[in-house]
């Protein structure tokens, strides 16, 4: 679970409330695709907190929770192996 603030100070602080609480917790910079300014990338807090838990902090110092950990995994599409007939036969 990780939660996305733009201000360090904010992240600094969300991690020692974490590990006050019991938590494991670490700040790192967070790289956005196609962002060339390394000031303009916000922190991200990546804990194993609870969601709730890391929900009311992010609340609190207006940050945002990022759940991508959550997202669920497909098998792979079966594609055909053969290709299709796509012509009519030709009838009398």
């Amino acid at each position: 679970m990780r939660g996305i603030f733009f201000d360090e100070e904010h992240a600094r602080t969300v991690v020692t409330r974490l590990v006050a609480a019991g938590y494991s917790a670490r700040a790192e910079r967070e790289r956005l695709a196609g962002e060339d300014d390394d000031e303009d990338h916000p922190w991200a807090v990546v804990s194993d907190a609870p969601e709730l838990v890391l929900d009311v902090l992010v609340d609190e110092y207006d940050g945002w929770l990022d759940a991508d950990d959550h997202v669920p995994v497909h098998p792979p599409l079966e594609l055909p192996t053969e290709s299709r007939k796509i012509k009519r036969p030709s009838g009398g």
